[in-house]
């Protein structure tokens, strides 16, 4: 669930919470939660490594220690909180980072899909999973020449999900972006004009950056962060809803990918060429 706007919501909690401080041992209770390197291995490494800065790219939290970046996934419904030594442990925390302030960083994950890597500074963009992504929304590339370069004969939804071709979107703000767009999510994406694909990239920075400002979408089961609601789901146009705001037509749900899919059937109608 976490998609960008979630990510840079708990990177900006995390920053005000844990920066300059020494992790001093590192407590693991789910090993497949640590995809790089092996379990004993991470431990022994982070270690008396400080966290100095955290970043973001596209989904990926970047924990800046001395020595290694620190890349955590969050997948489904993954949750930082901050705790006491000491303090009982949740069943759903799986790692915990314990600092030399007698705190910790405790990483919730009900599902325990998240991931976490722990790679030397110097390889952290040309290694896996980072070397893998494509361009930040925001970045000066990101235009129809390029994705022209990249898209796929395949549904425009399912290109948008690729995270080596625009990396941070998920399936909320992929609903968002395309009905601004006036695209169907079904729509081959190979087959789109130039001015389908710049109100494409018009319409994913100006949902991101509005979302981030609304601390991302709360949905279900997911918070940013402790005490951390995202408000951007009072602005959902089309995803979970049941009426077009533009037109009132009901709004369709399919599948596209593998993943539910809301759109206006009104406002998004399929190209007939």
């Amino acid at each position: 669930m976490p998609e960008l706007p979630e990510v840079e919501t708990v990177k900006n909690v995390l920053k005000k919470q844990v920066l300059g401080k020494q992790i001093i041992l590192a407590s693991i209770y789910w090993d497949n939660i640590i995809a790089f390197p092996e379990v004993k291995e991470f431990q022994n490494k982070i270690q008396k490594q400080i966290i100095h800065n955290i970043n973001r790219r596209g989904k990926w939290l970047m924990f800046e220690l001395d020595d290694y970046f620190l890349l955590s996934h969050l997948r489904m419904e993954g949750k930082y909180f901050i705790r006491n030594v000491g303090d009982e442990r949740n069943k759903h925390e799986h790692v915990i980072f314990a600092f030399s302030d007698n705190t910790e960083l405790r990483y919730h994950d009900t599902r325990k899909f998240g991931k976490m890597y722990l790679i030397k500074k110097e390889n952290v963009y040309t290694a896996s999973p980072l070397k893998d992504l494509g361009l930040e929304p925001w970045d000066n590339n990101l235009n129809a020449k390029y994705l022209r370069s990249k898209l796929k004969n395949k549904a425009i939804k399912t290109e948008l999900l690729d995270q080596s071709i625009i990396t941070g979107i998920g399936n909320i703000y992929a609903d968002e972006i395309l009905f601004l767009s006036k695209i169907n999510p079904e729509e081959n994406a190979k087959e789109l004009t130039d001015d389908n694909l710049n109100a494409i990239i018009k319409y994913t920075r100006e949902i991101l950056e509005r979302a981030i400002k609304e601390g991302g979408t709360t949905i279900k089961s997911y918070t940013s962060a402790e005490g951390v609601h995202g408000g951007f789901q009072t602005e959902l146009l089309v995803h979970t809803k049941e009426n077009c705001p533009n037109c009132n037509s009901k709004i369709e749900k399919t599948i596209v990918g593998g993943r539910g899919t809301y759109f206006c059937p009104n406002c998004q109608k399929r190209n007939q060429s």
